[in-house]
């Protein structure tokens, strides 16, 4: 066996795929701590996740971070999933087990969290936050959310039904208030969360200006490198005290998916900072 062949494959999949800087994340946290391991980024076929996640099992892969669309079908392909998987219903990292079950866990909440509390220093403990969005990162997040004890959450969507259903899901959390965006407006929050997807057609969540407050932190859980997110520029148009973007989240994330996989723990700080840059 070759040197290349036995050293771990890992791999992102999604779809779309060719945006992710997953590898180059995971190769620097490899470069880090010194531990050898192949990280690449896969598209799958919307309507064939199951075949593909079992042929790249096949194929060897030792683990996969799933994002965009397929969390909620990673969380039905798992075997076995850690309790904040079980709790998020979602999972964004699936380890394939020597017996050949799959196991899932979800690293979004922690991920999000962490950036927040550790690199921004926002305070989350008895404040107000706004969720925007429904879909399959909002519910990997809420947990972590919860747990941090805010004062109240509200969770926004363009479908009532769907932050409903999330409300009545999490209730076991923490209270979680649903509301159409076109009710918002009589109740200004401290952290608003952007968990859309509407960044990936440059667009923002129909939102007004009156949910901030004057020191409204305004966070988006999506990403640019070389440009502010359509929400990050909402925000610093709108009056946000500060506006965030989701790169420290999805390096935070990656860590704690780095950790699953190799039982280690590497500094993430220098990698966002390196990023940044």
């Amino acid at each position: 066996m070759s040197e290349t062949a036995s050293i771990p494959r890992f791999a992102v999949v999604g779809n779309p795929i060719s945006h992710s800087i997953s590898p180059g994340i995971h190769q620097a946290f490899s470069e880090q701590v010194k531990i050898p391991l192949q990280y690449h980024a896969i598209e799958i076929a919307r309507d064939d996740f199951e075949n593909g996640i079992q042929d790249l099992q096949q194929q060897g892969y030792s683990g996969l971070n799933v994002t965009v669309p397929f969390k909620q079908e990673a969380w039905a392909l798992c075997h076995r999933r850690s309790p904040r998987a079980e709790d998020s219903g979602a999972v964004n990292t699936l380890i394939f087990q020597d017996d050949g079950e799959i196991a899932g866990d979800n690293t979004d909440g922690v991920g999000l969290t962490r950036d927040l509390v550790n690199n921004h220093h926002a305070l989350i403990n008895h404040r107000k936050i706004l969720l925007l969005g429904a879909g399959g990162a909002v519910r990997g997040v809420l947990p972590a959310l919860l747990a941090l004890s805010p004062e109240e959450l509200t969770i926004a969507n363009r479908t009532m039904e769907k932050a409903e259903q999330l409300a009545d899901d999490f209730r076991n959390h923490g209270e979680v208030t649903p509301c159409a965006y076109e009710d918002l407006g009589r109740d200004k929050f401290d952290l608003i969360i952007n968990g859309t997807s509407a960044g990936l057609n440059n667009e923002v969540p129909p939102i007004p200006v009156e949910v901030l407050g004057v020191n409204s932190i305004c966070y988006d859980m999506m990403y640019n490198l070389n440009s502010d997110t359509a929400f990050v520029e909402w925000a610093q148009n709108s009056g946000a005290s500060r506006a965030l973007d989701g790169l420290g989240m999805l390096v935070e994330q990656a860590a704690e998916s780095f950790f699953i996989w190799h039982g280690v723990r590497v500094d993430s700080k220098t990698i966002i900072d390196s990023l940044r840059q």
